[in-house]
């Protein structure tokens, strides 16, 4: 079975990275791997890696869907689709990679950028990753000037349309080359791609349109989260300069460790230390679960290395509601290592009543029996 790999390691970049980063990854990884420039036999595969990531990656929705779930998230996605959500972004951004703008020479007006994602790291103990539950959350960020609404322009005053590119955001260049005429698009450079200027700034953001601010929210964990998860908030993260679209909020989920648990997706383990007269004769305990503690029925003659398992007992699936994991209860027999005279003239009894020869503390005495016996 192919194990697949992690898509921001195939695209080089960090699970934080703004959409502006992942683009910029994919370019540049498009330009070096096209089968056309590459001529490496291992570079069509590779090509087909980096589009699949950048489809994901690039798409809010499938991006997040990855995030919380990995490929059965997305669906398991593969290869290069045109007809794919993303898969005429994808061909733009290759054709900018090679030529430096719009794909078929399409105008491009010049729009607002956008925010930048933030990151906010969140602290949860293990019963609240087990039921789920609500944080007040709180962090400085660049929100929309109120003075302005977020235009940068003095109010009274409105920006227009930036000269040099007419509005459009990108100026062209054409060139002649031995294949022809070629037009190279880039950014302009007076309205940074926006397509519009201002000329009387707001004296309360300097005409940048954002000011900032602390902001608060109220975030929903989903009850089985785990470590490590993320839960991104669409259009919480920093306003755009002069009335840009927001980025995103990243809520990265740390989860406290159990003192008595272990987690690994939803199975829970728990390692259960019996005496060897509990092992022996049976007994009953008290065990720690994901709901708190429960008597567990510990059978006579239980032997070290016994898996007990305890249907329903572990985290829920996050994807499947009302679907819980195992708790597997390994037990483990403690064997003393000082007696005291009535417990040592127990276990010779036991010891000689079992018929055994060499009773004492030397080697092949009762006490190393019973190590040897329980491992």
């Amino acid at each position: 079975m192919t194990t697949q790999r992690d898509y921001y390691d195939i695209l080089g970049v960090e699970r934080g990275a703004s959409e502006a980063d992942i683009k910029r990854a994919f370019r540049k990884l498009a330009q070096q791997w096209h089968p056309d420039v590459n001529r490496d036999a291992s570079a069509d595969e590779r090509f087909k890696e980096i589009n699949e990531a950048y489809q994901i990656l690039s798409d809010p929705q499938r991006r997040q869907a990855y995030d919380l779930f990995g490929q059965a998230g997305v669906g398991g996605a593969g290869g290069f689709d045109p007809g794919a959500a993303g898969g005429f972004g994808a061909f733009s951004d290759l054709f900018d990679a090679f030529f430096g703008g719009g794909a078929a020479g399409g105008v491009r007006r010049g729009r607002p950028a956008v925010g930048s994602d933030l990151r906010y790291d969140l602290r949860i103990t293990f019963e609240e990753s087990i039921r789920g539950t609500e944080k007040e959350i709180e962090f400085p960020v660049l929100d929309r000037c109120p003075t302005c609404s977020g235009s940068g322009a003095k109010p009274g005053t409105e920006p227009r349309a930036c000269p040099q590119c007419g509005g459009r955001g990108e100026v062209r260049h054409a060139r002649q080359t031995m294949l022809g005429q070629m037009v190279n698009v880039v950014t302009c450079p007076r309205c940074r791609g926006e397509g519009k200027v201002v000329e009387a700034p707001c004296a309360d953001c300097g005409g940048d349109g954002r000011k900032q601010r602390s902001k608060r929210l109220r975030v929903s964990i989903p009850a089985g989260i785990d470590d490590g998860h993320q839960i991104r908030l669409s259009a919480e993260g920093e306003a755009g300069p002069r009335g840009g679209p927001p980025g995103s909020l990243y809520v990265a989920i740390h989860v406290a460790a159990h003192p008595q648990l272990r987690r690994e997706g939803t199975e829970l383990y728990h390692e259960l230390d019996l005496s060897i007269a509990q092992a022996a004769l049976g007994t009953t305990v008290r065990v720690p679960t994901a709901d708190g503690e429960e008597d567990l029925e510990i059978k006579a003659g239980t032997q070290p290395g016994t898996e007990i398992r305890l249907r329903g007992r572990g985290a829920p699936h996050l994807r499947r509601p009302g679907a819980r994991g195992d708790l597997h209860v390994l037990v483990d027999v403690t064997v003393p290592t000082r007696l005291s005279r009535e417990q040592r003239q127990a276990l010779e009894a036991f010891a000689a009543a079992s018929g055994e020869a060499n009773i004492g503390t030397g080697k092949g005495g009762v006490i190393d029996r019973i190590k040897d016996a329980l491992g």
